[in-house]
C-alpha cells in the first residue's frame, strides 16, 4: 500500500473542466478544457456550459492522471468544487467524483470555491522555490463574479472584510469592453489595449463606499455615460480612442481595489498580502501590488497565472490540507450556487 497521499481535484464550476494530482502537497499534474463555445454569445450560457462538461470531464481526468504517472487505484481521495458556480456545470464534477471515488471505494472531500482560489497560493511545485504567504494575511480575491478582500488565519479559517456590493470587478471590465465593441472575454482584451494607452486620458466615477465594500456599477455608468456624449460629437470616438479608454478604466478599477486594500492592511495590521481569482492575471494589478509592497513594506503574494482562472489544482491542493483533517463529504451533499459570508464553509 502507498505511503503517499494522492488527491485528484476536479473543478467544474464555470466553463472549465479541470482535473488535477496533488501528491503529498506537491503538484503532478493539472489539466484544464477551456470551451470556446460561449465566445459567439458574449458571456458563459448555462446550458452549453454543463453539456461541454459532460463531454469532456472524463477525458480530462484521464489526461491528469496519464501525466502525473499514477493509476486510478492509487488515489486517497476526490475533491471537487461544490460551489459557489453554475448549478448544471456544478452538478457534472460532482456526479462524477462521486461516483468515481465510490468506485474505487474512498473518500471524497468537497471544496469550497472561494477557499480553493486563496488555497492557490498553497500549490507547491517539484524543483522550485515555493514561498507561501504566513497566517494571518490578506487576500483580494477578484474575477469574474467575486470581489472580496478576506481575511485568512488558516486555510479552513477565512473571513470576508469587504465584498462588492453590486458588480464583480471582472464583469466590469467584461461590460465595458462590451459597449466598446470588444471581444468576450473583455478582461484581458482591456488589459492587453490599457498597455498602449495614457490612464490619465479620461477621469471616471469611483464610489463612495463606507467601509471595505467595493462597488463597481457607478464606475460602468459613468464609462458608458462618458462613451455616449463623445458619441454624438464623434462617430469614430471609441475606434480612436479605445487603448486611452482601457487604460483609464483600467486605471480607476485598480485604484478603488487598492484603496479599500490598504485601508484594510493598515487597520488590521498586516503586512502579508496576496491576491487570487481570473483578474488577478490583470498586469495592471500585479504591478499596483509590487509598487505597494515597495510603499508600504507589504510582503506581497502574486498566484501563477495558470492558477489565477479556474483550475482543478487549486481544489486539489484544498483537499489535501482537508483530507490531513479527515474532513470528507457525505456522498448526499448536493452542490450550491451561492455563498454565506464564511466562505469556509457553506
Amino acid at each position: 500500500m502507498s505511503t503517499n497521499i494522492n488527491i485528484l481535484g476536479i473543478e467544474s464550476s464555470c466553463d472549465d473542466t479541470s482535473a488535477s494530482i496533488i501528491q503529498n502537497g506537491f503538484l503532478l499534474s493539472n489539466v484544464v478544457a477551456s470551451q470556446s463555445v460561449h465566445e459567439s454569445y458574449g458571456g458563459v450560457v448555462p446550458e452549453l456550459a454543463s453539456r461541454a462538461h459532460q463531454q469532456n470531464i472524463i477525458p480530462v481526468v484521464h489526461e491528469a492522471l496519464k501525466r502525473a504517472g499514477i493509476q486510478k487505484e492509487e488515489l486517497t481521495a476526490v475533491a471537487f468544487t461544490r460551489g459557489p458556480g453554475l448549478l448544471g456545470s456544478l452538478m457534472v464534477g460532482t456526479s462524477f467524483a462521486k461516483g468515481f471515488a465510490q468506485a474505487l471505494n474512498i473518500p471524497i472531500i468537497d471544496v469550497n470555491h472561494l477557499q480553493a482560489h486563496v488555497m492557490a497560493h498553497f500549490i507547491k511545485e517539484k524543483d522550485v522555490e515555493n514561498v507561501q504567504p504566513e497566517f494571518p494575511f490578506l487576500c483580494l480575491l477578484v474575477s469574474g463574479g467575486n470581489s472580496q478582500i478576506i481575511k485568512v488565519e488558516a486555510y479552513n479559517k477565512m473571513t470576508v472584510i469587504g465584498q462588492t456590493i453590486d458588480d464583480a470587478v471582472g464583469e466590469a471590465f467584461d461590460k465595458c469592453a462590451k459597449v466598446m465593441g470588444l471581444p468576450y472575454p473583455g478582461g484581458p482584451v482591456v488589459d492587453k489595449l490599457a498597455k498602449l494607452g495614457n490612464p490619465k486620458a479620461f477621469t471616471f466615477n469611483k464610489p463612495h463606499i463606507e467601509g471595505y465594500d467595493y462597488s463597481f456599477s457607478g464606475l460602468k455608468t459613468s464609462f458608458l455615460y462618458t462613451l455616449r456624449d463623445e458619441i454624438k460629437k464623434d462617430p469614430d470616438f471609441v475606434e480612436k480612442h479605445k487603448e486611452d479608454l482601457c487604460a483609464s478604466l483600467q486605471a480607476t478599477v485598480i485604484d478603488i481595489l487598492m484603496t479599500k486594500l490598504k485601508r484594510v492592511a493598515n487597520d488590521l495590521n498586516i503586512k502579508q498580502v496576496a491576491v487570487a481569482g481570473g483578474v488577478s492575471a490583470n498586469s495592471g494589478l500585479r504591478q499596483a501590488f509590487y509598487d505597494y509592497a515597495e510603499k508600504y513594506g507589504w510582503k506581497v503574494f502574486i498566484p501563477k497565472f495558470s492558477y489565477t482562472t479556474d483550475n482543478a489544482a487549486m481544489v486539489a491542493i484544498t483537499g489535501y490540507y482537508k483530507y490531513q483533517d479527515k474532513d470528507f463529504c457525505e456522498l448526499s451533499a448536493p452542490p450550491f450556487a451561492r455563498i454565506s459570508a464564511n466562505i469556509s464553509g457553506d
